[in-house]
């Protein structure tokens, strides 16, 4: 079977937007909710506080993130909810009113189309809230409410608040406040998909789906995938699965999945022995013990094994979202560590995604730590910011960096090189994780027709022998250190 994948992907770099901590509107828009007294903007975010974040502040930041080279967005959820993080849906056809409701979503919409910047949403599918009309319809009404069987009912009377008591439904990782869908009903099964195409219709360029391997339903995310790209062949889904997602990547399913298993071992080579455990621990990831080049490149060699190349093209690589502690976190504030990784996420096969804030040095552990507002201009990492729209014009230059061909040349102790290939056009990246130069590294390279030697990002010692038909490259890295050739 021939595998198809949207082309836009290949070329994208996505920005996570969490919408209520990224933009606040500085104008008035807002007919309700104008004096809300909102949790402070900058203050450390609580579990259940707004702060007021809204899609006309996106609007209104779509030239600074054009500049940065983004060409993609990933929202978090926006559709109706009784939490600042919207994964508790409340109406499945209605952009949160909070956020500026449908008119706001739609003038985003336009906006972000003329620049060129795709849009995808969040879908929660597996679970809805206790504020869904239906699940509400079934407290009110009890056995006699005609949604009964769209939930996963195991007895009488619901408690959907009181916990002293059981719930007497499913939720979401026993939590009541989740009830769990029946996919198995054909009514609820035909709801999603209703609601799938009608986004899709609306004008989003696809779906990322939360928890997807929770559904069980035969031949759901077939189907799902079916009625989406009838609508438009080139919509995006990408599910949220952390780990070995064969499963899902056979073509018939998603184009790829949120890419926790480059991140991980990525962040474990670049960050090394610095990784604060007390972040990662008991994480649906492990970005520890620390990795050696040796290591690092058996594990991205098994990744690039596991998926066809075409699904590889389409993995949404990451090194933090929503759900994990900030990598500047994660490091123990280590500076080079989220350099080093950032260099790796940029020029690696797939579409890099950065998380809203990480672009200008935003700290942050756990949730709701990780969550915090985009900070003022005056607060931004002025250097992390420069590498970040470097790297990212890079990938938007060579094509290399976005669909080549990738080979690892060279992986002893700290040192880790591999090439970008594209027909004529090849591209090294080397990196020293290390604390001490990497002098007189030195190694023959068979992969490439050319000798790279033009520095293109980063600083290094480049030079190029050759032995009859072998080519031999040396380089010194500096301590903690990244370079890009061409």
């Amino acid at each position: 079977m021939q595998i198809q994948t949207p082309d836009w992907v290949k070329h994208a770099v996505f920005y996570q937007i969490f919408p209520d901590r990224f933009a606040k509107t500085k104008h008035p828009h807002k007919r309700l909710l104008k004096d809300t007294r909102w949790e402070d903007w900058h203050e450390i975010p609580t579990l259940q506080g707004y702060k007021g974040g809204d899609l006309w502040g996106v609007m209104e930041q779509l030239d600074y993130l054009q500049d940065v080279g983004i060409n993609a967005i990933y929202f978090t959820p926006i559709f109706q909810s009784a939490s600042n993080h919207r994964y508790h849906t409340h109406d499945y056809y209605q952009v949160d009113p909070m956020l500026g409701g449908n008119g706001a979503f739609r003038e985003l919409l336009e906006a972000a189309h003329e620049r060129d910047i795709k849009v995808v949403l969040d879908g929660v599918f597996n679970h809805s809230s206790r504020g869904f009309f239906f699940f509400h319809d079934v407290l009110e009404n009890g056995p006699n409410s005609p949604w009964v069987d769209w939930f996963k009912i195991e007895g009488w009377p619901l408690s959907a608040y009181n916990g002293d008591f059981p719930a007497n439904y499913e939720g979401w990782d026993g939590n009541r406040a989740l009830p769990v869908f029946n996919h198995e009903n054909p009514e609820v099964r035909e709801y999603i998909m209703e609601i799938a195409e009608y986004w899709i219709k609306f004008g989003i360029d696809g779906w990322r789906l939360d928890v997807p391997f929770e559904i069980k339903a035969e031949g759901f995310w077939q189907e799902f995938r079916d009625r989406v790209k009838a609508i438009n062949p080139e919509a995006y889904i990408v599910g949220e699965v952390w780990g070995d997602s064969r499963e899902w990547l056979d073509g018939t399913q998603f184009d790829g999945v949120m890419n926790y298993l480059f991140a991980a071992p990525t962040i474990a080579f670049a960050a090394g022995d610095r990784v604060d455990i007390d972040q990662v621990k008991d994480r649906s990831y492990h970005p520890y013990p620390p990795l050696f080049a040796p290591e690092y490149a058996e594990k991205i060699q098994q990744l690039l094994e596991f998926y066809p190349w075409d699904i590889q093209l389409t993995q949404l690589n990451l090194l933090a979202s929503h759900d994990t502690a900030r990598l500047i976190s994660i490091a123990g504030d280590d500076k080079a560590s989220v350099h080093l990784a950032t260099l790796l996420l940029l020029t690696y096969p797939g579409a890099p995604s950065i998380y809203y804030g990480d672009e200008v040095g935003l700290p942050g552990k756990l949730d709701p730590d990780s969550r915090r507002g985009f900070p003022m201009e005056a607060r931004w990492e002025r250097d992390v910011l420069d590498y970040h729209k470097q790297l990212i014009a890079l990938r938007h230059q060579y094509p290399a960096l976005r669909i080549g061909s990738y080979h690892v040349l060279f992986a002893e102790g700290t040192v880790y090189v591999f090439a970008r290939k594209l027909g004529d056009e090849e591209l090294i990246v080397a990196v020293n994780v290390g604390t001490a130069p990497a002098d007189h590294v030195s190694f023959e390279v068979a992969e490439l027709k050319s000798q790279p030697n033009q520095l293109l990002y980063g600083t290094a010692e480049v030079s190029w022998s050759s032995e009859g038909e072998s080519n031999h490259l040396s380089l010194h890295l500096p301590p903690r250190s990244g370079c890009i050739l061409g």
